[in-house]
């Protein structure tokens, strides 16, 4: 775990380039050559997912350090987005903030994995409300509820989608620019009707992702998930659990592929 040196004043730490904006800039030339290609629609957005700074900090910072760390690397990570906006064209351009140890301390469950400190809703609202408002209005913006995915397991199981349905409506409340996408995950073991239900509660206004694609069964398990979950919410698109890139293999992406184009069918 990291923290600050002894006689080291919070005030004075400061973050320097943290590397998304570069990394996005030598993606977005391979996107932008797929397009041109025709491997890719026109009309196709490039994605740029981040991690929030609560992802970062509160994961590898230690709790004397944590309020003071934060505020200097959250306005290193909103330099980033400046910078990522700067590079490229508003219109090809989404941002997805990745909303991990939040969700996981705002879902209830017990949990050790990440401390609590300076992690109310009302917290962790603002600083979603400091951070969407970095995101110029005409860059579409996403937010993934991430329940975790270290050794394809979630840090905990989401008992329902309760939690997912109360924080995507304070959100929605809190930031002050439309968000355009939500996604939430759903375990392959999931179709039970009562997974979904609160779905009826959801007061998000912008487009519903759900994480109902899943390789282990297929479209057959994939469209099973979809019917539960259309008795709570008619209409919603579908997602991986937790983002395609972590299947890591080219086999299984094209797979992955193959099942969203079967069951959107």
């Amino acid at each position: 775990m990291l923290c600050l040196a002894e006689g080291v004043d919070p005030a004075e730490v400061t973050f320097g380039e943290l590397g998304y904006a570069l990394e996005v800039r030598g993606s977005y030339l391979d996107f932008c050559t797929a397009r041109e290609r025709g491997d890719i629609p026109k009309n196709v957005r490039f994605q740029v997912s981040l991690p929030t700074p609560m992802g970062v900090i509160y994961t590898f910072c230690t709790v004397r350090d944590l309020v003071a760390t934060y505020s200097a690397y959250e306005k290193a990570m909103i330099r980033e987005v400046e910078r990522i906006c700067a590079a490229i064209p508003h219109r090809d351009l989404c941002i997805q903030w990745d909303f991990c140890p939040e969700m996981i301390i705002l879902d209830g469950q017990p949990q050790t994995l990440f401390p609590t400190v300076k992690a109310s809703e009302e917290d962790i609202m603002a600083r979603m409300s400091r951070l969407c408002a970095a995101v110029p209005r005409d860059v579409d913006l996403g937010i993934h509820l991430c329940y975790g995915d270290f050794g394809a397991k979630h840090f905990n199981e989401p008992r329902d989608m309760g939690a997912m349905v109360a924080v995507a409506n304070a959100m929605a409340h809190a930031v002050q620019r439309p968000i355009q996408y939500i996604h939430m995950p759903v375990p392959i073991a999931r179709n039970d009707d009562a997974y979904f239900a609160p779905l009826k509660n959801l007061r998000f206004q912008g487009e519903l992702y759900l994480g109902v694609v899943h390789a282990a069964d297929g479209v057959e398990g994939t469209r099973s998930r979809m019917k539960s979950a259309a008795k709570s919410m008619p209409k919603f698109g579908i997602a991986c659990e937790c983002g395609i890139a972590r299947a890591r293999k080219r086999e299984l992406v094209k797979r992955l592929l193959e099942i969203h184009a079967a069951a959107a069918q």
